[in-house]
C-alpha cells in the first residue's frame, strides 16, 4: 500500500517480538527485512546500520542462506547510497555464500524458500538500475530471467520497473515504457501503492517538453489510477 509510516510500525513490532522470542536467527531475519525496506526507500544509512545489527545477531554458526540474503540487502543499501564498489563487493559475497546454500537443504527456519543465484542476479539488476549502470543490467538479465517470469506478480512488476529504468537510461523509450506499462497493470490490479509509486518515479525521471506517443499513453494510464 506504500503506507510507509504504518509499515515501519509493524516492522518495529515484528523486531520486538523476535527479540522477545530469544531466537537470534529470527531477530536477524526481521532486522534484515527492515533493512531491505529502508534500502528500497532510499535510506541507505539506516539500511546499512540494520544489516550490521542483523550480522551481530547471527553469531559464529551462520547459515549460508543468511549471509547470502543479507549480502543482497547490503548491496541494495550501498546502491541507494550510490556506492558502486561497495555494492559490487556485497554482491560478490552474496554469490559466494549462495554456492554453499545447496548444502543446507531444507533452508533453516525462518527462511521458507531456498536462495539461488537467480536472486543474486535479480539484485544485481536492481542495483544496476539504481546506480545507472546499464551494463550490470544487461549482464544480469539472462540470469535473472526466472525472476522476471516468476509467479510472484508483484515482485516481478518491481523488477520490470528496474529493467525499464535501465532501458530509459540508454534511451530506449519504447522498451522502457512498454515494461513500465505492464508493471503498472499489475500494480493497478493488486492495488499496490508501492508499484504505482515506483512507476510514478520512473515517469518523473524522464523529462521532455514533447514526450513521444508511448510516454503520453503511459501518462494517460497513470493519471487514471488513484492510489
Amino acid at each position: 500500500m506504500n503506507d510507509i509510516g504504518s509499515a515501519r510500525t509493524w516492522y518495529g513490532a515484528a523486531i520486538n517480538a523476535a527479540r522477545t522470542s530469544g531466537d537470534r536467527l529470527l531477530l536477524a531475519y526481521q532486522l534484515g527485512s527492515l533493512a531491505g525496506f529502508e534500502a528500497d526507500a532510499g535510506n541507505a544509512p539506516q539500511g546499512l546500520a540494520l544489516v550490521r545489527k542483523a550480522h551481530r545477531q547471527l553469531g559464529d554458526a551462520v547459515p549460508a542462506i543468511a549471509t547470502a540474503w543479507l549480502g543482497t540487502i547490503e548491496a541494495l543499501a550501498h546502491a541507494a547510497a550510490g556506492d558502486r564498489p561497495a555494492a559490487e563487493s556485497a554482491l560478490d559475497q552474496a554469490a559466494r555464500s549462495t554456492d554453499a546454500v545447496q548444502d543446507e537443504q531444507p533452508p533453516p527456519w525462518p527462511w521458507v524458500f531456498s536462495f539461488t543465484h537467480t536472486k543474486v542476479a535479480a539484485t544485481r539488476l536492481t542495483c544496476g538500475a539504481r546506480l545507472g549502470l546499464p551494463e550490470w543490467v544487461a549482464a544480469s538479465q539472462d540470469a535473472a530471467a526466472a525472476a522476471l517470469t516468476s509467479s510472484h506478480e508483484k515482485q516481478r512488476a518491481l523488477l520490470m520497473l528496474d529493467l525499464a529504468a535501465a532501458q530509459l537510461a540508454t534511451g530506449r523509450l519504447d522498451g522502457a515504457f512498454a515494461l513500465a506499462g505492464r508493471a503498472l497493470e499489475t500494480g493497478a490490479r493488486y492495488r499496490s501503492g508501492r508499484i504505482i509509486e515506483r512507476a510514478r518515479g520512473l515517469r518523473r525521471s524522464y523529462t521532455s517538453t514533447t514526450p513521444p506517443r508511448v510516454v503520453r499513453e503511459f501518462d494517460d494510464r497513470l493519471h487514471g489510477i488513484y492510489l
